[in-house]
């Protein structure tokens, strides 16, 4: 049995030290950037309120293609500091539109002294709206929204 480690030892040791040694790859040609990455990933952030720490506060990524005036939301964050609990949804404002609900009310999970929570996943995913949308995220029972404009 030993001898099988010790065989199988050695002969990984070998394979490893020609991969090593083994030239790099050739470098990609150098092509534009809209080439290699099609899509622009953007995370936007504000904090409203008075006082220190954001009460409350949002962080939105959203991407789009290069070129395009669509964006896609792909995840919003909703913070609030100086709570224990509460309960939050996100609101999207087209430009010349009327506020509507993107998220539902969700409730928010403490860490440390503030409490978050949010909708959506990483990659390009979720709705898509044009650029010039408002997106603001609202505690329940707190009147200030903390808002961002996708550009």
């Amino acid at each position: 049995m030993n001898r099988s480690l010790i065989t199988t030892a050695a002969a990984l040791g070998a394979v490893l030290a020609l991969v090593a040694a083994a030239p790099a790859a050739p470098a990609a040609t150098s092509a534009p950037a809209a080439v290699r990455a099609p899509y622009v990933d953007t995370r936007v952030r504000d904090c409203a309120g008075e006082g220190s720490g954001c009460r409350p506060g949002v962080v939105v990524h959203h991407w789009h293609k290069r070129g395009s005036s669509a964006r896609g939301v792909g995840w919003v964050y909703a913070s609030r500091e100086g709570v224990r609990s509460g309960t939050a949804r996100w609101l999207v404002r087209k430009p010349g539109g009327a506020w509507k609900t993107g998220g539902g009310w969700k409730r928010a999970a403490r860490v440390g002294s503030h409490v978050e929570t949010s909708w959506g996943r990483d990659g390009h995913t979720g709705p898509k709206y044009p650029s010039g949308t408002k997106v603001c995220t609202q505690f329940k029972g707190l009147s200030t929204k903390a808002c961002v404009t996708l550009k």
